[in-house]
């Protein structure tokens, strides 16, 4: 893992890059070829999303 991110503009990057990486996966995806597997994945990547703003919440509030 990498090392913890407390600079807020920083903190916003990290996230914008994230979502921006989720939609283009988004984006590619067939419909018709998606399995189960394949939104779970992106499921977890929403999930992994919601908890580093919830992370950079907390670290906000210290």
């Amino acid at each position: 893992m990498g090392k913890a991110i407390y600079d807020r503009e920083d903190q916003l990057n990290y996230l914008k890059q994230r979502l921006s990486m989720f939609l283009e996966v988004l984006e590619n995806i067939d419909p018709e070829e998606t399995s189960l597997e394949d939104i779970d994945r992106l499921i977890g990547i929403i999930d992994e999303l919601e908890t580093k703003c919830e992370q950079f919440k907390k670290r906000e509030e210290k």
